[in-house]
Formats: structure tokens, sequence, C-alpha cells
């Protein structure tokens, strides 16, 4: 009985100490056989390219979509990996560009909104930042299924204190966070409900962005700091943290959370136009105004849409 807790720490202390070469060559064997054999998410993350960079030739925009599918595959085995270390391998492996711009915006009793998006290592940027700073940060996140990975993944989220809220009502917890001084982690860079976003641009394309991080900022006079976790030439990881975000405070109200929002699409929009390999291009961000970029996808939808229609109809016979 006593030799399982320490096979389990070798176990542990094993798998924390795989060199990342070694990660990032199995991640990019992997991430090549998803390209070959996930044939949908190839469509999309295509589709994706040729429509924000339309000049592109097609051998550009099929070499990128495999770096893409590499990179995604080295950052899942990255988060596999990540369950296993400590808080000081995390400070280790983990460099920071902007330091200051961080370091300073903690010291505010008014709380720090940090504004990330699904870029390089996601899930790294708020641990490492959470380690740093040593502080818990609240995050929203949406729940995924199954729900056994769901679990997986928010012990992860929280295996150094921080708190993780759904995206349902978490508006009025992150307020007391800020409020309190607190230090909020928010990825905006999916869509939204119509209801709940308000239309913005990302690559000169109308989407749908949550005004969430505007309208805190400006209730608590937080600062927004943009921060992305990429991963360098030499395979290493970096925190890339900006300088807060010279938002708008006026008398209208409307009109300073549609710029500001705006400024957080354009934040996000910079970081993926200089690490385009590393954003999250699987994602059919331009579906709710231009659906015909994802036809298979809508056709799909008509069909389950017929489908619950009939259904219904022969309940009420």
């Amino acid at each position: 009985m006593k030799k399982t807790p320490v096979f389990r720490s070798a176990l542990v202390s094993f798998i924390a100490g795989i060199p990342h070469r070694h990660i990032a060559y199995a991640g990019k064997l992997l991430g090549m056989l998803g390209y070959i054999l996930d044939t949908r998410h190839q469509r999309i993350v295509k589709r994706n390219l040729k429509f924000v960079y339309p000049d592109w030739p097609r051998d550009r925009i099929r070499e990128l979509s495999k770096d893409v599918f590499q990179n995604m595959a080295i950052a899942l085995l990255e988060i596999c990996q990540m369950t296993c270390f400590s808080r000081e391998d995390i400070l280790r492996k983990v460099r920071i560009r902007g330091e200051d711009n961080l370091l300073q915006a903690i010291k505010s009793p008014r709380g720090v909104i940090l504004m990330s998006a699904h870029l390089g290592n996601w899930e790294m940027a708020h641990i490492f930042a959470s380690c740093y700073v040593r502080n818990p940060l609240v995050l929203v996140a949406r729940k995924v299924r199954p729900k056994a990975l769901n679990q997986w993944i928010h012990r992860l989220r929280t295996r150094f204190g921080s708190v993780v809220l759904d995206k349902g009502g978490a508006l009025p917890k992150m307020a007391r966070a800020l409020n309190r001084g607190g230090h909020v982690g928010l990825l905006i860079d999916q869509g939204t409900l119509p209801s709940e976003g308000i239309e913005t641009t990302f690559f000169s394309k109308t989407v749908t962005a949550t005004p969430a991080a505007a309208i805190l900022a400006r209730r608590y006079d937080s600062a927004v700091l943009p921060a992305f976790c990429i991963r360098e030439e030499d395979g290493g990881l970096t925190l890339v943290v900006e300088p807060p975000l010279a938002l708008k405070k006026t008398e209208d109200r409307q009109r300073d959370m549609q710029v500001n929002t705006q400024m957080m699409n354009d934040a996000i929009e910079r970081a993926v136009r200089a690490w385009p390999e590393q954003w999250f291009w699987f994602h059919k961000r331009w579906k709710r105004h231009y659906p015909y970029l994802y036809p298979e996808d809508l056709a799909k939808r008509k069909r389950q849409q017929a489908r619950r229609k009939a259904i219904s109809q022969t309940l009420r016979q």
C-alpha cells in the first residue's frame, strides 16, 4: 500500500521531466496525422485562412494549415504535461516579456483584466500569470463535452487556486472580484450570441464580440492588459504582456463600449497576425455573418432542424 504514492510521484516526475523537444516532435507528428485524417477541420482552417488572406496562394494556405494543426497538437501535449508541473516548474518553463506592464498593473487596487485569446498555449497563460503574481485569477470558460473532459480541464485550471466561472451569469461574480481589486482572465476571441454581444470587426470582417471586458473596465476603472502565451522559434513558451489599453471614457457609454470592444479585438488581431500558425483557426469565427463559408455545417443544421420539426409534428398528431 505504501508503494502506490511513491510510484505515482515517480511517474509524475517522469512526465514532468520529458524534454520539450520530445513534446514538440511528438506534437508535430500528431498534428500531421490530424491534418490528414480530420478533413472537416482541415476544410474549416483553410477556408478561414483564405477568407482573411484572400491574396495568399493556395500553397501558402496549405502550409500554414499544416502548421496550425501541428501547433495545436503541441499545445495539447503541453497541456497534458502541465497537469504534472509544480508551481516551480511553471515558473521555470515560461519566460515573460512585458514584465513591468504586469507588475505595475497589479499594484492597482482597482483590479486587472488580463485579456487573451486561443493563441499559443492559452491554458499556460493564466496558470503562469497566477503563479507569477502569486494571486489566483478569476476565469470565465464555457463548459466542454464530454463531462469527464470538462472535469479534467477544470482541475487543471484551478490547481493553483484560480476560480473558474461558467460563462452564463459570470458578470456579477467578475464584478465582485474586480471591486475587491482582484484579477480576472478572459478569452474574448470567440463568437457570442447577438443578444449578448455587439458587432465589431475582426480582420476587417464583421463579427459579434462580447463587451464584458469593456463594461467591467469602465465600471471599476480596471486596467485591461492583452496577454498571450506564445511559442517562440526555439520551442519555448513566453507570456507576452502588452501595456494597458488606452480605453475611452466619455459621456457616451454606448459609444465607449463599442470603441473599447473594438480596441480589444484589434489587439487580438495584431497578435494573430504576428503568430498566425498559433491561433485556433478551427473555430467558425465568421459563421454568424458569413455562413456561406461553412456550407456543410449549414446544411447539417438545416437537416437537424427539419428532423426536430418532423418529430414535433409527429408528437402532436
